[in-house]
C-alpha cells in the first residue's frame, strides 16, 4: 500500500467523519419544534391565567381573606409556572440549536438571556420548582383543616426534597466553578 492508498484511505475516513458530524451537529434542530410547542404551553397557561382572572376579579368583595390568598397563590403558581416554561425555552433553544438573533440587540432582551449555561437553567428549574412546591404549601395550610395530615406530611417531605436538591446542585456548581478558576 503506498502513501496515495492511504491518504485516499484517509481521505474517504474524513468524508465519513464530516458526515457524521454534520448529521449530529443538525440533529440538534429535532429540538426546535419541542420548543415551539413550549410556547404553546405558555399561551395554554395564558388561557388558563385569563379564566383565573375572570373568575376571580367578579367575586372579590364577597371572598373571605383566605379566599383571596387561596386565588392569589392559584395565580401566583400560574406565573411562575409560565416563567419556568419560558426559561427553558430560551435557554435550553439558545444552548441547544441556535443563538436568537433577533433578539442580540432588542431593548427587552432579558439580561439572562444567552448568558445561561446548561448549570445556571438547572439552578433556575430548581429554583422555580421550590417556588412553586412552596405555593403549593401555603395553599394546604389555609386548607389544613380538611386534610389528611399524612397528605400534608409527604408534601412537606417533597418540598424538603426539592429544597436539598437546589442546595446540592448549588454546592456542585459552587465547586465545579472554584475547580475551573484554580
Amino acid at each position: 500500500m503506498d502513501d496515495s492508498d492511504k491518504k485516499e484511505e484517509k481521505s474517504n475516513f474524513e468524508k465519513i467523519e464530516d458526515l457524521t458530524e454534520r448529521a449530529l451537529f443538525g440533529g440538534r434542530w429535532f429540538l426546535a419544534p419541542v420548543f415551539l410547542g413550549l410556547i404553546v404551553v405558555l399561551f395554554a397557561i395564558l388561557i388558563k391565567f385569563i379564566m383565573m382572572l375572570i373568575a376571580f376579579i367578579p367575586n372579590i368583595f364577597t371572598f373571605s381573606f383566605d379566599e383571596i390568598t387561596m386565588n392569589v397563590l392559584n395565580i401566583l403558581d400560574l406565573s411562575l409556572l409560565g416563567n419556568l416554561v419560558l426559561i427553558v425555552t430560551f435557554s435550553g433553544y439558545e444552548n441547544f440549536v441556535s443563538k436568537i438573533d433577533i433578539a442580540q440587540k432588542h431593548v427587552d432582551r432579558p439580561s439572562w438571556m444567552g448568558n445561561l449555561d446548561f448549570s445556571g437553567l438547572k439552578l433556575k428549574i430548581i429554583g422555580s420548582v421550590v417556588a412553586i412546591s412552596l405555593i403549593e404549601l401555603l395553599k394546604d395550610f389555609l386548607e389544613v383543616a380538611s386534610l389528611d395530615p399524612n397528605i400534608i406530611f409527604w408534601r412537606i417531605m417533597l418540598h424538603l426534597t426539592f429544597v436539598f436538591s437546589g442546595l446540592i446542585f448549588a454546592i456542585m456548581e459552587y465547586v465545579a466553578d472554584k475547580r475551573e478558576t484554580e
